[in-house]
């Protein structure tokens, strides 16, 4: 457990880190930036800044930073006061803090029913918790639908891809059953955009249904165990609140929202023409795409939720950009601050509770603090340059979904995202993926700067995370903003160290300070986020969608 440090001892302590970091070896042929700035002090200079940072923002006096709490309040102030320091102009109408009002609703599993009423007259219960959850929209505290169900299986409805699982169905007043994610057929970018639940059930509210059962296949069993979904019985589902003081919800309509376990799917395609198992494998299958159905039954979902509320805030801070011309154009880099809290439901190792958050996401905030005072110490960027730390990512994207809502730019436009989101810094990188990059005229400002970095690109290698519609970038590309998003890649040691990180210590208390955190690759991984936020505000060329591109055609298109 990493223990409480003063604010004052960490900056200055900023010479002494230097001279702790700079003794990391780069990989082989790494950016000639690397190896200027190792012979005058420069990489470790930006090394020592951000690791104070993560180590201020991961300490566990922050108590993980979960939006709401004094810990992430602490962190949102600190944030703000760099960004003051570093001389940036505050960006939220006159302020630092751009407040938001959340709306929670949490579970309360004695209260949830999931009764199948099946085409004998006969009836089962399954039991909350050990067969399903129920989850009750943020607009009502309770639930009560029964009504047939209709197998649908990925839920995907994507003809211009070439699939429909929706084609001869009738959804209309029925609940709507399938299984999570999307076919492996689909690119990743696709695969991750037709896989989100919020989509499929916002598509299906639209076609009339009035309930959604989400169903795991085993590869995601494999990946996160119904045991595991358990544990973190009861779940709080997270909005926000407009100026209205309405709550935001996607999937207005759908009344009843429910996650089914491997028993429970088994129960509900009970006498129908295909076993859960069969359709399961169907959907585990290479290339597999299971054909929706009628099931024999109709089912009785009841649920409830206590309803509360938070208050928190995304921290905004601006370089005005100085062409007249371009001024009012932004390139908005972004990062999360706030991470999960303590868990109060398991032990972590030698009783440690604290998720502290120093990947997810302290050190993607310290790298665009860098990135902000790169910019400061160098010529006035031609476009404005908007820099946020986030809040609510880790409750579904909230705060980058307000601000692309409500912006705090009054007539400047916003034209490009760069986002920075748990950047794994534990092994010598030498690729990287660039999510959202071969869709946009950004593609080029990103192969560019990779090649002066001496970095490779390489494809997603985990596509079946659906990474791209996972982290807040994605927001912004709702609103027809081309965005990119960097992550360190598989290459030279990346795939295990990288896959270990998520098996281990992703959401627990181990990410924290004594992971072997590369700090010298953090500043070069820093760099390259620069160059290319630097590249786009200075480039005479606004950012535009590739003809033809899926995302700018369903975002940006007329």
């Amino acid at each position: 457990m990493i223990r409480s440090t003063s604010v004052p001892c960490l900056f200055a302590a900023a010479l002494t880190l230097a001279a702790c970091v700079s003794n990391e070896s780069p990989p082989s042929g790494a950016a000639s930036f690397v190896d200027e700035a190792e012979s005058i002090g420069l990489l470790a200079m930006s090394s020592a800044r951000i690791k104070a940072d993560v180590v201020f923002l991961a300490d566990d006096a922050r108590a993980g930073r979960e939006a709401g709490t004094p810990g992430y309040d602490a962190a949102a102030a600190f944030v703000a006061a760099r960004m003051a320091e570093t001389g940036l102009v505050p960006g939220a109408d006159g302020g630092w803090l751009q407040d938001i009002s959340f709306v929670t609703a949490t579970q309360i599993p004695n209260e949830s029913a999931f009764i199948i009423h099946a085409a004998d007259g006969s009836d089962r219960a399954l039991r909350p918790v050990e067969d399903f959850a129920v989850f009750v929209s943020a607009a009502n505290a309770t639930t009560d639908v029964k009504a047939p169900v209709v197998f649908a299986g990925f839920g995907v409805h994507a003809p211009e891809f070439g699939h429909d699982d929706f084609v001869g169905l009738d959804v209309e007043g029925k609940i709507v059953a399938y299984f999570t994610g999307a076919p492996d057929t689909f690119d990743s970018e696709a695969r991750a955009h037709f896989g989100n639940s919020n989509g499929k059930r916002a598509f299906i509210a639209k076609r009339g249904a009035v309930g959604a059962i989400t169903l795991r296949t085993a590869s995601v069993e494999k990946r996160f165990s119904w045991e595991r979904y358990k544990a973190n019985s009861p779940r709080t589902s997270t909005t926000w609140a407009g100026p209205d003081g309405r709550a935001r919800i996607d999937d207005d309509g759908v009344a009843a929202n429910v996650v089914l376990g491997a028993d429970g799917a088994a129960a509900l395609f009970e006498g129908a023409a295909l076993s859960f198992a069969d359709v399961r494998d169907q959907a585990d299958a290479p290339g597999g795409a299971p054909a929706g159905f009628a099931l024999p039954v109709a089912v009785t979902i009841r649920g409830a939720s206590d309803m509360n509320g938070f208050q928190s805030a995304n921290v905004i801070g601006v370089i005005p950009g100085v062409d007249p011309d371009r001024k009012h154009q932004a390139v908005v880099v972004t990062a999360h601050l706030d991470h999960t809290g303590v868990d109060s439901r398991k032990r972590g190792r030698k009783d440690d509770r604290i998720n502290n958050g120093a990947m997810d996401n302290a050190i993607g905030v310290a790298m665009m603090l860098e990135t902000a005072r790169r910019f400061r110490e160098g010529p006035p960027p031609a476009r404005t340059i908007v820099f946020i730390a986030l809040t609510a990512e880790e409750k579904g994207l909230l705060g980058a979904d307000y601000f692309a809502h409500y912006p705090t730019l009054g007539d400047i436009e916003i034209v490009a995202n760069v986002n920075l989101d748990m950047p794994l810094m534990l092994h010598p990188f030498t690729d990287i993926v660039a999510f959202g990059a071969e869709r946009s005229s950004l593609g080029g400002i990103v192969e560019a700067a990779l090649q002066d970095a001496n970095v490779a690109v390489s494809p997603d290698p985990i596509p079946e995370q659906g990474i791209f519609t996972r982290s807040d970038h994605y927001r912004f590309v709702e609103k027809g903003v081309p965005a990119i998003f960097l992550w360190p890649g598989f290459a030279n040691g990346g795939e295990e160290v990288i896959t270990g990180f998520l098996a281990t210590h992703y959401h627990k208390p181990s990410d924290d300070l004594s992971l072997p955190i590369r700090w010298g690759d953090a500043a070069r991984f820093a760099d390259i986020n620069y160059k290319i936020a630097r590249e786009i505000a200075d480039r005479v060329d606004k950012p535009a969608w590739n003809d033809g591109d899926f995302f700018g055609d369903l975002f940006a298109g007329d």
